[in-house]
């Protein structure tokens, strides 16, 4: 909306202006707002095995007790990005109640922190805290992290979502209307309408972090460090989703955004078909490296941009190529860092993925 559209467009934009730094202001303020939930989440071989299919990953350790000894673990592994299902259902909270100001928003950026893999058996504490809220290029960016403890009171797993938020302005209100009618019937999408007379900001209570040292301690059933060097390409793979690939992950994974699995709403929502879920195309990319490594349990860290989504169409589905290549190798820890690329439809999905890893 330009100024010069009429005499009164500079005072109505001036409104415009003030709430919206009124709204970042709310925001900014609940930094740091923190809750536990108030039940634990004990990990069942089952849903590991469910979580593994639905990302297609079929390395034995997350299917086969005795191939998961053989790697040193007391049960089945969880899969790298599994803590994203526990963590999508300990964050609604966070988006229906704490942070306001937008209708809607759209993942952008992930970060796993594995202290040492979640086993099947493991009891988990889950925190719950809006860490950051910064502005780029304009736009809000909103950073909820998850924290996973064990019963032994170590941290075993943290988790960084990044979000951007999307005000009511933005959004049609048509679509609102349309994706209301299709969500499922405890679920709401669509922000929240907490006042601030009703908020009340809780933090994180003092007390000592400690964070787990198995995954730095257990050898690693990766390659030996002297085998590998800079440069050093993955083999290239290629992973196919259907629809109903998107149907099975969206139970799975409590992503009830029809945008996976509704054309018609994808369509009025703006995009060109319904896409993957992001959550999906970062749990076949760790896949990929496990397959590669020979340990899902291998990689400390595991960070994704994303860049476009995957295009899933109904008669054709999606292709998603993955790579990589060994960027860093730290030879005081036997580490390094790989570069994973994924493609899909001739764009990249990924603007930036990496993966820490520990080697033999």
């Amino acid at each position: 909306m330009l100024w010069s559209d009429s005499a009164n467009k500079p005072t109505e934009r001036l409104g415009e202006f003030m709430t919206a730094a009124a709204e970042a202001s709310t925001i900014e303020s609940r930094v740091g707002h923190y809750y536990r939930m108030g039940h634990t989440y004990v990990v069942g071989r089952e849903k590991v095995r469910e979580y593994a299919r639905a990302v297609q990953d079929y390395h034995p350790a997350h299917w086969e007790v005795e191939a998961a000894a053989e790697l040193g673990y007391s049960d089945l592994v969880a899969p790298l990005t599994f803590t994203s299902v526990p963590g999508m259902t300990c964050n609604r909270r966070m988006f229906e109640s704490v942070v306001v100001g937008y209708d809607t928003y759209v993942q952008t950026e992930e970060v796993f922190e594995q202290h040492r893999p979640i086993v099947a058996g493991d009891e988990l504490h889950i925190d719950v805290e809006l860490s950051s809220v910064r502005k780029v290029a304009g736009r809000d960016l909103i950073t909820v992290t998850n924290t996973f403890t064990d019963t032994a009171g170590e941290r075993v797993h943290t988790l960084h979502t990044t979000v951007v938020g999307v005000t009511a302005e933005e959004v049609d209100p048509a679509i609102k209307a349309v994706v209301q009618r299709a969500m499922m019937h405890d679920v709401n999408i669509l922000g929240s309408e907490e006042s601030d007379a009703a908020y009340q900001k809780t933090v994180r209570p003092d007390g000592e972090i400690r964070i787990a040292e198995g995954g730095a301690t257990r050898t690693p059933g990766t390659p030996s460090f002297d085998e590998v060097k800079v440069g050093d390409e993955l083999p290239v793979h290629h992973a196919r989703l259907s629809r109903g690939d998107l149907v099975n992950y969206s139970g799975v994974a409590g992503d009830a955004n029809p945008i996976h699995w509704d054309e018609g709403i994808a369509k009025v929502a703006g995009l060109p078909d319904v896409i993957a879920h992001g959550m999906l195309t970062m749990g076949l990319g760790a896949g990929f490296l496990s397959a590669w490594s020979g340990d899902p349990g291998a990689v400390t860290r595991y960070a994704v941009r994303l860049s476009a989504p995957a295009i899933v169409s109904a008669s054709d589905g999606a292709d998603i190529e993955y790579s990589g290549r060994i960027k860093s190798l730290d030879p005081a820890t036997r580490t390094g860092v790989v570069i994973v690329g994924a493609k899909s439809g001739g764009r990249k999905i990924f603007g930036l993925a990496t993966m820490n890893v520990r080697f033999r």
